[in-house]
């Protein structure tokens, strides 16, 4: 572990690049170590818990069921690696004669980028950070790891990257297979993107920190892929449908204890609420701002996170034609919920940004037509959920579109936060929602975003004995 000096930083990046071997490194081998960190986490789960509880107030049941799902996707990637689809080779077999019918013989793999710079994200101690998504699919991908730790959890960090380095030790492999360093400024960032042994970046984060680090790794002598997760509004549009289905109150409940689950402080957080004005929105929006301002507050996970929720509240609560149902304050730090007429909410950019933290702004329209534009007017996100578009309509045909357009993932129902670790599951959207829209960051795909495919073209015999099972 390093921490410091940026020219500290250059050990954890070079002794990544000095383990090459992981590239040709064997599937058992792989699984072998997802399988073993799984492993020492829930061995030490009480005391990674209570130090993590510790550094970000966010409960022990939060905690424990984010190691849970920590443990889990370490095991998936792990049975990813097993099956070999990660690496299976396809084979275009040659066929005689002239083109464009003959062709010679080739061999598509794909071939791991090398060290990748993990930065940790503030909001998930345990499945975005050390040993989260980010480092199981690239450990997975064979490629080595560096990871800045996030201040917010600088402790569990440390005390995370102990155990990774004692299986690394039981299992024979290099300490730099995964690096720790822990410096939290700017230039401790910037070195770390900007060292030429690191091959590719992966990021959740802030637009801001996430815009600066982007920049640095496109200016680099050669540019290296910057993967990106900056924010996301998470749209929910209800359609009157929905208060048929179900009554207001009860959709209202289960909206709130989304928007308040762990402060707010989610990337999937739902942000906007669009609906048509009338009764049953009323009491869908009464009720909801009774269940928000009941909902248990606690501090955010940083000083400086929770002064940028109550700069962004009073921003909103200050733009004209925003009505306020309820507000923090310092002396409580809980939920907001704001209203505002469609119209006003296309017309002002500003009410289209995320606002990181328990905050909805819910969007009135005219009548159910207009709900299309609203969600036309958004920019990119994470999710987008659909209630009441469960009848084929012309309407609902167009918010699907629409909802396609804008994000990764479309929910019919339920709420988006929980997102589940599957093959089928995408986590990335259209910017600003992220900065590869084509990959995701949660799911077993996400060991995509560190390979690159190599085409052999009549390759020799040696060679192909070395390729694993092919897929023609």
């Amino acid at each position: 572990m390093t921490s410091a000096s940026p020219s500290l930083f250059d050990t954890a990046a070079d002794a990544a690049r000095e383990a090459p071997f992981w590239a040709a490194s064997d599937p058992a081998t792989r699984a072998g170590l997802l399988q073993a960190l799984a492993r020492v986490l829930e061995q030490h789960r009480d005391p990674l818990v209570a130090l993590a509880h510790g550094e970000t107030h966010l409960g022990s049941v939060r905690l424990q069921g984010e190691l849970d799902r920590t443990c889990f996707q370490l095991r998936a990637f792990a049975d990813f690696v097993l099956a070999g689809s990660l690496h299976a080779v396809e084979h275009d077999a040659a066929v005689d004669g002239p083109p464009p019918r003959g062709r010679p013989g080739m061999h598509r793999v794909r071939v791991p980028l090398g060290p990748v710079a993990m930065f940790a994200a503030s909001n998930f101690p345990f499945a975005f950070s050390v040993l989260g998504g980010d480092t199981a699919s690239a450990l997975a991908a064979g490629c080595p790891v560096v990871v800045r730790a996030h201040p917010a959890h600088l402790q569990l960090s440390r005390a995370v990257f102990h155990l990774v380095q004692r299986v690394l030790h039981e299992q024979h492999l290099p300490s730099g297979l995964v690096g720790l360093v822990d410096g939290a400024s700017v230039e401790h960032g910037a070195a770390l993107v900007q060292h030429p042994a690191i091959q590719a970046v992966a990021f959740t984060g802030s637009l801001r920190g996430g815009l600066a680090l982007q920049a640095l790794a496109a200016q680099r002598a050669v540019p290296i892929p910057f993967f990106g997760e900056l924010g996301s509004v998470n749209p929910l549009v209800v359609l009157p449908a929905a208060f048929s289905a179900q009554a207001p109150e009860a959709l209202a409940a289960q909206l709130a204890a989304s928007v308040t689950l762990g402060m707010g402080q989610f990337c999937t957080r739902p942000g906007v609420v669009v609906l048509v004005g009338c009764e049953a929105s009323r009491r869908f929006l009464a009720a909801l701002a009774l269940h928000l301002a009941e909902a248990p507050a606690h501090p955010m996970l940083t000083p400086a996170i929770a002064d940028a929720y109550l700069s962004g509240a009073q921003a909103l609560r200050s733009t004209a034609g925003v009505g306020v149902l309820l507000e923090p304050s310092l002396e409580r730090m809980g939920a907001l919920l704001a209203t505002v007429p469609a119209a006003d909410f296309m017309a002002r950019e500003e009410l289209r940004h995320e606002i990181f933290g328990p905050a909805v702004l819910a969007a009135l329209c005219e009548d159910e037509q207009a709900l299309v534009p609203v969600l036309q007017s958004m920019a990119g996100t994470l999710v987008a959920t659909l209630w009441g578009a469960e009848a084929d309509a012309p309407l609902a045909r167009q918010l699907v579109a629409t909802a396609t357009a804008r994000a990764g993932r479309v929910l019919f129902g339920g709420v988006p936060t929980g997102v589940a670790v599957t093959r089928a599951q995408q986590h990335g959207g259209p910017w600003p929602s992220s900065t590869q829209p084509a990959s995701t960051s949660v799911g077993l795909h996400a060991c995509e975003r560190f390979l690159r495919p190599v085409v052999y073209q009549g390759a020799p015999g040696w060679l192909l004995s070395g390729f694993p099972s092919e897929r023609s």
